[in-house]
C-alpha cells in the first residue's frame, strides 16, 4: 500500500481489490509473520539474523491490589473483563510478546477505571497503579515495558497532580484516557487544565473506548464492545477536533484505538469535501478537520484485517498507524498475522510494527 491516499483502480472490483491485498499480505508475512521480521533488515532491505522487535502500543494490565478491589467489587455487580486478570503476572504479557515478535508493549488501564464517585478512592488507585507498573513492570523488565500513566478523572485537580508524580517521578512515556466520563467526553471543557497541561509536556495521550454513559446496551445482545466502543471513540475524535481543542494543543500526540473506530464510516459526514476524490491527495488547510484526523495516530486493535487497515489507509498515512494488540482481550499471534495479511508492503510492516512509534517515543530507540 501507498503512502499517498490514491483509490482502487476504477475497474477493480471489490474481490479483485481485496484478492490483490491478500497476495501483498502473503508476501509481507515472509517478513512480519512467523518468520522474519520487517524491522530485522537493514535499510536496504538484506535480511538480517535480528528478531523482530516491534512496539505494541496497546497493552492492558492490573496490580494485585487493583485486581483484589475489582474482584470485591464483583460481589456487588458485574465487572467488565474480570475473568480475564485470574492469576494475571507480568509473565503473562512477557510470553505473548515472545510469542509474536514484540519488543516492548506500553501498558493501560481498561474499564472500569478508577473513578467510582469518590475522588481520593480515585487518586489513591491511580497512584497504585502507576507505581506498579513503574516499578514491577517498566523496572523489573527493562526494555519491555511502557507505561500510559493512569489519572483519577473527571477530578482534575487529582489528575493534575498525578500528571506531574508519573512524568516527573515515575518517568511515565503518556497518559492513557477513557473517550468519555460520565457525560463529558474527551475535549469537553471540563478537561481543558488536563490538556493545557499535557500539551505543555507535548505529552503521548492513548486513547482507549468505554461504554458511554448515554448509551449503556442499546441493542440486546450485541456486546458494548462490538458497537459502543468504536463509536465512542469516533465521538471522542469529533468532539476533540469541534471543541477546538485539537487546534489550542498541537504538540498533544493521540492515539485512538482500534482502528479509530467508526471515523472511516462517518468521513464524508464528518470531513464532506475533504474527501472527495478530486481532493483526498490535496494538503489539508492548517487546523482544518481533515488536519487534525491525518495528525492522529490509530492502532490496529481489533482491527487487523485488510477491510478496516486499507480504509483506514486510504483515509490517513501509514506514517499515522500503529502497531497495537489489545492483549489480554485479544491474541497477540493473530494480530500479528492480521496485519501481515492486510495488504502492507515490507516498508508499510515496519513502520506500522516500529518506526511510526519510535517517533512518538524515542525513548525505546
Amino acid at each position: 500500500m501507498k503512502t499517498g491516499h490514491g483509490s482502487i483502480p476504477e475497474r477493480a472490483s471489490r474481490r479483485e481489490f481485496l484478492r490483490g491485498m491478500a497476495a501483498l499480505g502473503a508476501l509481507a508475512a515472509g517478513c512480519g509473520g512467523g518468520g522474519q521480521s520487517p524491522a530485522g533488515e537493514t535499510p536496504g532491505g538484506e535480511a538480517t539474523d535480528a528478531p523482530p522487535r516491534r512496539i505494541d502500543v496497546h497493552q492492558h494490565f492490573v496490580s494485585p491490589d487493583y485486581h483484589a478491589f475489582l474482584t470485591a467489587m464483583s460481589a456487588q455487580g458485574p465487572v467488565p473483563g474480570l475473568g480475564a486478570w485470574d492469576g494475571y503476572g507480568p509473565g503473562r504479557n512477557i510470553e505473548s510478546m515472545d510469542a509474536a515478535g514484540i519488543e516492548t508493549a506500553m501498558l493501560s488501564l481498561t474499564a472500569p477505571g478508577v473513578h467510582f464517585g469518590d475522588d481520593a478512592q480515585a487518586r489513591g488507585l491511580a497512584r497504585e497503579l502507576n507505581e506498579y507498573a513503574a516499578e514491577r513492570m517498566v523496572g523489573d523488565y527493562p526494555g519491555r515495558f511502557g507505561l500510559f500513566a493512569v489519572l483519577p478523572i473527571p477530578d482534575v485537580d487529582g489528575s493534575l497532580a498525578e500528571i506531574e508524580y508519573a512524568f516527573d517521578t515515575l518517568g511515565a512515556d503518556g497518559v492513557g484516557l477513557f473517550t468519555s466520563y460520565g457525560d463529558d467526553w474527551l475535549g469537553d471543557e471540563l478537561l481543558d487544565p488536563v490538556f493545557d497541561e499535557l500539551n505543555r509536556r507535548q505529552a503521548v495521550v492513548y486513547t482507549h473506548p468505554i461504554e458511554a454513559a448515554c448509551c449503556l446496551n442499546p441493542i440486546a445482545g450485541v456486546a458494548p464492545q462490538t458497537l459502543e466502543y468504536p463509536t465512542d471513540t469516533t465521538r471522542a475524535i469529533m468532539r476533540l477536533i469541534t471543541s477546538g481543542t485539537a487546534t489550542r494543543c498541537p504538540d498533544i500526540r493521540f492515539i485512538f484505538s482500534h482502528a479509530g473506530g467508526t471515523l472511516v464510516s462517518i468521513a464524508g459526514r464528518f470531513l464532506q469535501a475533504q474527501v472527495r476524490a478530486e481532493n483526498i491527495d490535496a494538503t489539508p488547510e492548517p487546523d482544518s478537520r481533515l488536519h487534525h484526523v491525518r495528525r492522529f495516530f490509530y492502532d490496529t486493535a481489533g482491527s487487523a484485517n485488510p477491510v478496516q487497515l486499507q480504509s483506514l489507509g486510504l483515509l490517513v498515512p501509514e506514517s499515522q498507524i500503529v502497531f497495537g494488540t489489545d492483549f489480554p482481550f485479544v491474541g497477540t499471534v493473530p494480530t500479528v498475522e492480521g496485519v501481515d495479511a492486510s495488504g502492507f508492503d515490507a516498508a508499510g510492516l515496519r513502520a506500522i510494527y516500529r518506526d511510526n512509534a519510535l517517533r512518538m517515543l524515542p525513548r525505546l530507540a
